[in-house]
């Protein structure tokens, strides 16, 4: 389907992976934004509100899908987001393929998947690169987010899989902990040794 290499980009939540998926941009190399797509997909006129509507009644309106509504229906209730997940990745997945089909004449594309390791992977991946930093740090930045809480933190990252265990998993580790200049550095060399490392 593709000429390019294929690098998967993921990263639990606050580790700074929308920050290292816009330094590659600024290099050049296509990022699909996997998040992007299903904000896409259940916006005003998304294509899949029809479904998630007669799934879920009540979950949309004319801004398209009412992600706190939806995410109340479906938080702690593994079946009924297991049937979302149903509806929201094929469709995710298609759009992946065109992107793949769209950029196959580059020499590398990275797939922005926050949830890559929770749900699996994705077909086609050549190394698999972990945004992360140190704990307190995450916490930080999770934190200040508006709407956050303790109890809220804690249940997104009991759903995720630990920050060690992506590190261990990974072929490449970006550490975000550090200033935005030495992010960027290690994004530049990530870059270079992807080239030809694979």
């Amino acid at each position: 389907m593709t000429g390019s290499k294929v690098l998967g980009l993921t990263g639990s939540i606050g580790m700074g992976k929308s920050t290292v998926a816009g330094m590659l941009r600024d290099l050049g190399v296509p990022v699909f934004d996997a998040d992007a797509a299903v904000h896409a997909l259940q916006g005003p006129d998304g294509a899949l509100l029809p479904r998630i509507e007669a799934a879920f009644p009540g979950s949309t309106g004319p801004r398209g899908v009412d992600r706190p509504k939806l995410g109340a229906m479906v938080f702690g209730d593994p079946a009924r987001l297991a049937q979302l997940e149903a509806i929201v990745h094929p469709a995710v997945a298609e759009i992946r393929r065109t992107f793949l089909r769209d950029h196959a004449d580059r020499p590398l594309v990275v797939l922005d998947i926050p949830l890559l390791f929770e749900k699996g992977g994705a077909p086609g991946i050549d190394a698999v690169a972990v945004v992360s930093a140190p704990a307190e740090v995450q916490r930080a930045r999770v934190l200040a987010r508006p709407g956050m809480t303790e109890d809220k933190f804690a249940q997104i990252l009991a759903l995720q899989v630990p920050d060690a265990e992506k590190r261990a998993r990974a072929d490449f580790v970006l550490d975000t902990g550090t200033d935005l200049a030495t992010t960027r550095a290690e994004v530049e060399r990530l870059v270079r040794e992807f080239a030809t490392a694979l």
